[in-house]
């Protein structure tokens, strides 16, 4: 298997804010959507997705991400990704995505955008 781990950096109620390194492809998209989806059973159900140290995402990789969208949403979650790698971010252009999985150029800007909704749903 390829350098990959994911570590959840923050973790405050309802969200998680994690960070992934290595690359993200056949071999290891299964490792990224089991823990993923661990955070979510654990309670988590909004995850900000960091992004910043991945080196190389394949079409498997993408996949991944698409299947902790849609089991994130089925909890009433949310996903974001930060520090997208340009290819990546392409992709999600492409694809269509990018107007499903909205991106910050930073966690710091993901986890202030979440505070920032999350008090507006509260108040």
């Amino acid at each position: 298997m390829t350098d990959f781990r994911l570590t959840a950096r923050h973790t405050d109620g309802d969200l998680a804010l994690t960070h992934i390194t290595g690359e993200l492809d056949i071999a290891t998209a299964p490792h990224l959507r089991t823990q993923a989806l661990a955070l979510i059973e654990q309670g988590h159900r909004h995850l900000i997705l960091d992004l910043g140290a991945v080196t190389f995402c394949d079409s498997s990789g993408f996949n991944a991400l698409v299947g902790i969208l849609r089991c994130a949403k089925t909890v009433g979650g949310s996903l974001v990704l930060a520090a997208v790698p340009d290819r990546l971010a392409r992709l999600l252009d492409l694809t269509g995505l990018s107007t499903l999985l909205p991106t910050h150029p930073t966690a710091t800007h993901a986890l202030a955008a979440h505070t920032r909704t999350h008090d507006t749903a509260t108040t």
